[in-house]
C-alpha cells in the first residue's frame, strides 16, 4: 500500500507540474497583469512567479522530472512483483519492455496528456488557484533552477552568441484582443458594454478591415448623370436626405466626382460647375491606408474599384470613423433594420446583407469565409454564380437556403437551415 500511495502521489505531482507549465505558457498576459495589480497576498505571489518566467518553467520541469524518476522506480518494482505473483516468467529484456510500456501509458494519460489539456483550457483560473503551491515548489527548487539557467545562459552566449533568459515586458495585440473577448462573453447584451470598451475592441480589429468590408455597395449608391438638369439633382437631395451625391458620366463605372448639398446655395447653372473630384482606391486596400490617403488629399469620398476597374462601391470618411466608433446616425438617416430571427432549432431568417463573420461569431456557425465575398448573400451568389430568385432552394455543404425575398440585382432575405 505504501508503494501504491507513493506512485499515486508521484502521478499527482507530475500532473501538477506539467499542468502548471502549460498553464503559465497559455495564460493571458493581460489577465495576469491585472491580477498582479490587485494588492492582495495572491497578487504578490503571482508577481514573484512571473518575475523570471524561465526560472518558473525550470522549477516545474525539475519537479516533474523528480516525480517521474521516483514514479519509475516504485512502479517498476511493483510491476515486477505482480509478474512474479501471477507466475509470469519472461526474459529480462521482455520484462523491462512490459514495465516500460505499462508505466509509460499510465503516466502519459494521467500525468501528461489529460492535465495539459485541462490546464490549457482553464489556464487563467488554474494558475491563480495553484499559485501558492507553485510558489512553494518554486522556492524549493530555486537554487537548482538558478544553477541550470546559469549553465544554459552560458552555453547560449558562449557557443551560440545569443542572449540568455529574456523577460517579456509587453503583451501582444492578440492577447489583448483575447482578454477583451473573454470579458465580453460574460455580457449578455452588447448595450450593457461601455462605449470605451466597444471602441477599444473595434480599434484592435481596425487594421485588418478592408475597403470592401465597409463601403456602400454599387447597388445602393445615390448618383446622377452630370448632364442632368440642376433641378433633378436638387430633388435627389430632397428624396435621399444625403449631404453628398455621386456624379457620373454615362454610367456608374465612370464616376467623375460628387456634389455637396451646400454647393446648391451657389445657384449653379449646371451640375458640372460644382463637381468635387474623388479619389479612386482598390477594394482590397485597408481602411487605415484609405483614411491616410483621403486625409492627405483632403478628400472625404473615394470610389472603390474592383479588379476590372469598374465601380464596386464608395467609401467615405464617415464610413471609416463608424468602424471605430459605431454607427453615427443623424436625423436624415433611414432606420433600416436587418432581420435576424431564429425560427426554430437550427433554422433562421436572415437579411442577406449580414456579414458571414458576424453570423459565425454570433450563432457559432462555420460558414466558409473568403476574400471573394463578405456577406451571406455574397456567399450564396459565389456558389450559384447567378442571382437566385424568390422561392429558389439552394444547398451548400451543411446549409440549406430558401430565398424569401430577392430582386433581379441582389438577394434580400433568406431562410437558412443547418442540417444535422
Amino acid at each position: 500500500m505504501m508503494e501504491i500511495s507513493i506512485i499515486i502521489l508521484c502521478l499527482i505531482l507530475c500532473a501538477f507540474f506539467s499542468g502548471m507549465e502549460i498553464a503559465f505558457i497559455s495564460s493571458n498576459k493581460i489577465y495576469l497583469e491585472i491580477e498582479k495589480k490587485q494588492d492582495s497576498f495572491l497578487s504578490r505571489i503571482l508577481t514573484k512567479l512571473t518575475e523570471k518566467p524561465s526560472k518558473f518553467i525550470a522549477a516545474m520541469l525539475i519537479g516533474n522530472n523528480i516525480a517521474l524518476v521516483v514514479y519509475g522506480f516504485f512502479m517498476g518494482e511493483l510491476l515486477m512483483r505482480w509478474l512474479l505473483l501471477f507466475d509470469l516468467h519472461f526474459s529480462d529484456a521482455v520484462s523491462l519492455l512490459i514495465q516500460t510500456a505499462i508505466s509509460t501509458v499510465i503516466v502519459l494519460i494521467t500525468a501528461e496528456f489529460l492535465p495539459k489539456v485541462f490546464f490549457q483550457i482553464y489556464a487563467n483560473s488554474l494558475i491563480k488557484f495553484f499559485a501558492i503551491p507553485s510558489y512553494v515548489f518554486y522556492q524549493l527548487f530555486y537554487f537548482v533552477s538558478t544553477f541550470l539557467i546559469w549553465i544554459s545562459d552560458f552555453i547560449l552566449k558562449k557557443f551560440f552568441k545569443t542572449e540568455g533568459d529574456q523577460v517579456q515586458l509587453y503583451f501582444s495585440k492578440i492577447e489583448l484582443g483575447n482578454y477583451i473577448t473573454e470579458q465580453m462573453s460574460t455580457v449578455e447584451n452588447d448595450e450593457e458594454v461601455d462605449s470605451e470598451i466597444q471602441i477599444f475592441r473595434n480599434a484592435l480589429d481596425f487594421s485588418g478591415v478592408k475597403a470592401r468590408d465597409v463601403m456602400t455597395p454599387r447597388t445602393e449608391i445615390a448618383a446622377i448623370d452630370v448632364i442632368e438638369p440642376i433641378e433633378n439633382l436638387r430633388q435627389l437631395f430632397i428624396e435621399t436626405g444625403y449631404s453628398k451625391i455621386v456624379i457620373y458620366q454615362n454610367s456608374l463605372d465612370d464616376i467623375i466626382g460628387y456634389v455637396h448639398s451646400f454647393d446648391l446655395f451657389k445657384k449653379p447653372a449646371s451640375i458640372k460647375e460644382i463637381v468635387i473630384p474623388v479619389e479612386f482606391i482598390p477594394q482590397a486596400i485597408y481602411i487605415k491606408d484609405a483614411m491616410n490617403l483621403l486625409t492627405k488629399k483632403r478628400k472625404s469620398v473615394a470610389v472603390v474599384l474592383d479588379e476590372y476597374g469598374g465601380t464596386s462601391g464608395i467609401l467615405t470618411i464617415e464610413d471609416i470613423v463608424e468602424e471605430l466608433f459605431g454607427e453615427i446616425e443623424d436625423e436624415h438617416d433611414l432606420d433600416e433594420e436587418l432581420i435576424e430571427k431564429e425560427i426554430e432549432d437550427n433554422s433562421f431568417l436572415f437579411s442577406a446583407r449580414f456579414d458571414v463573420e458576424y453570423l459565425n461569431q454570433t450563432y457559432k456557425m462555420a460558414i466558409p469565409e473568403s476574400d471573394s465575398y463578405g456577406t451571406l448573400g455574397g456567399f450564396i451568389v459565389n456558389f450559384t454564380k447567378e442571382i437566385p430568385q424568390k422561392g429558389d432552394e439552394i444547398t451548400i455543404d451543411n446549409y440549406h437556403f430558401v430565398i424569401e425575398e430577392a430582386t433581379n440585382k441582389k438577394i434580400e432575405l433568406v431562410k437558412m437551415t443547418i442540417k444535422d
